[in-house]
């Protein structure tokens, strides 16, 4: 199929929903997209004035080819090959996705929360399989398609030198922490972002990423220094950055919050795009989603103070099934009866005490 303009995951899950296998491609697509290629440019020896070709990097329009499968271990993902030289490819998975297939294989119980696990039976077990997750793995993963799937390398080009090596386009790490209520993280949540407006700063972020960040001068840390909130329907999350590495915090399906790390380049931390990176990469971006939790603050509990404000202001009904009606916020009339149930007064000291009447 050609793909519109319409997303491709939108397109992907209608085929997942229908597919019934363990294992299997769900549909192949056509994408015209922009990439870097090499031409040829016809060049001449300046001593006998023969022509040559010239190798040239530019950009041009070519047609990609899309293979969304499924895997028995890691589930839903794609792989798209270009259609001109050097034939370029591109490997798309969800490390999610594969613990839970192995999860389930080890008898593990949880409940899945899109791309995050909302309850687990065994955590150590299942932090155990997450961790095992590395560069070996993903390759095998590689290697096993390519074999399956066509792509431009015949077997004579495999024998002669010329494969696929995967290296780091992108990698995102997530820590998802589930709150007790809906309605806490919810409260919690509008606290942090009202009180850290100022986390993009550059000592802030110096603090996250553990690196040391310049401001000014020559030698200043390239890229902007912001705080960001994005509305996305009447869910808001906070975003900061560092070079090309993004953070974004939010309340994840009303239920947890959730802090994402994403590298967009592995160079902004002094390491390699290759596959073996992978190690390095998940201890940074882990680090900065725990560090971020660290140099964040709220002013008070807003989740004790929010229920003490519905204790006052919402009925009672006691044992008697009597009810006794609440103290409306914000109606003059229950200012008064307010007023009597605290007082200040004074020790020999001097010094002003709040008592509160029984």
């Amino acid at each position: 199929m050609s793909f519109g303009k319409e997303r491709k995951d939108d397109v992907a899950q209608q085929f997942l929903a229908a597919f019934a296998g363990t294992e299997g491609v769900l549909f192949v697509g056509r994408a015209q997209e922009k990439a870097l290629v090499w031409r040829t440019q016809r060049r001449y020896n300046p001593a006998t004035g023969e022509p040559y070709a010239w190798l040239v990097r530019s950009t041009a329009f070519i047609n990609y080819f899309y293979f969304y499968c499924v895997d028995e271990d890691f589930g839903p993902f794609f792989i798209k090959f270009g259609t001109y030289f050097p034939y370029t490819a591109k490997l798309c998975i969800n490390g999610n996705e594969w613990a839970k297939r192995q999860a389930a294989k080890a008898g593990i119980g949880f409940e899945a929360l899109d791309n995050g696990f909302a309850a687990v039976d065994d955590v150590d077990r299942l932090q155990a399989i997450c961790d095992s997750l590395g560069p070996e793995r993903i390759d095998a993963l590689l290697r096993k398609w390519l074999t399956i799937l066509p792509n431009p390398f015949t077997s004579e080009d495999e024998a002669a030198g010329y494969r696929y090596e995967l290296s780091i386009l992108q990698a995102e790490f997530s820590l998802t922490q589930m709150l007790d209520r809906p309605v806490s993280g919810r409260i919690f949540f509008e606290q942090v972002l009202h009180d850290n407006l100022d986390i993009g700063r550059p000592d802030h972020v110096g603090l996250i990423f553990d690196r040391r960040v310049i401001a000014k001068g020559r030698a200043k840390t390239p890229g902007r220094f912001r705080t960001r909130v994005i509305t996305n329907g009447v869910t808001p999350s906070l975003h900061v950055d560092y070079k090309n590495t993004k953070v974004k915090q939010y309340y994840k399906q009303g239920r947890a919050l959730r802090t994402e790390t994403t590298i967009n380049d592995p160079h902004d931390f002094r390491v390699t795009k290759r596959l073996t990176s992978l190690p390095e990469l998940r201890q940074i971006g882990f680090s900065a989603n725990r560090r971020l939790l660290g140099v964040q603050t709220i002013s008070h509990d807003p989740i004790r103070g929010a229920q003490a404000f519905t204790d006052l202001t919402a009925p009672v009904v006691t044992c008697q099934n009597t009810r006794i009606p609440g103290l409306r916020f914000g109606d003059a009339r229950c200012t008064p009866c307010c007023r009597p149930c605290s007082s200040t007064g004074s020790w020999s000291t001097g010094s002003p005490t709040v008592t509160c009447a029984p």
